[in-house]
């Protein structure tokens, strides 16, 4: 819906020399037949959706056979920053809140679209703010990759990006 950031990815494809067409749309009603693509990526979105139900069932709606998207884990640092950011929003408007999901709400709006989760990747347990305050790549790599050791990803990781495919009909 944001023409600013379709700009954003237009230029960003074309420095990457990706193709690509980009259309402004909105996520709870896509201009698209049923099952119109292969496969349909939506990062960094559903967690700002009015609807988020709706918006996962559209994706659904026009994927043919798998659905990549992300989410900040209720069981994550990323749900005491959703918690804040909802404060701060009804002090000053312009903080942009959002929300956190369980894994279980999740699987079960996918499976009422007839999808099921293939795949799951967690990428952060400390929050993503204090890696870019910190500034180090080495030591992203070295605390996560502790935490990754330890189990803790898996419980506390966040965003996750999930893969969902279509069940055989």
């Amino acid at each position: 819906a944001s023409a600013e950031m379709l700009a954003v990815a237009e230029r960003r494809a074309r420095d990457a020399a990706v193709p690509g067409t980009f259309t402004r749309g909105d996520a709870h009603g896509l201009a698209y037949p049923d099952r119109s693509f292969d496969a349909v990526v939506c990062l960094r979105v559903l967690m700002h959706t009015p609807d988020w139900r709706a918006s996962l069932r559209e994706l659904c709606r026009v994927s043919n056979g798998r659905v990549v998207f992300d989410y900040p884990s209720l069981r994550s640092a990323a749900a005491l920053q959703a918690i804040s950011r909802r404060l701060a929003h009804m002090v000053m408007p312009s903080v942009e809140a959002y929300r956190v999901f369980s894994p279980g709400a999740v699987a079960r709006a996918l499976r009422a679209e007839g999808f099921s989760v293939r795949g799951e990747h967690r990428q952060f347990v400390l929050p993503i703010a204090l890696h870019k305050r910190v500034n180090s790549e080495a030591w992203t790599r070295r605390i996560e990759g502790t935490m990754e050791r330890t189990g803790l990803m898996r419980v506390f990781g966040s965003p996750v990006t999930v893969v969902a495919e279509r069940c055989a009909s």
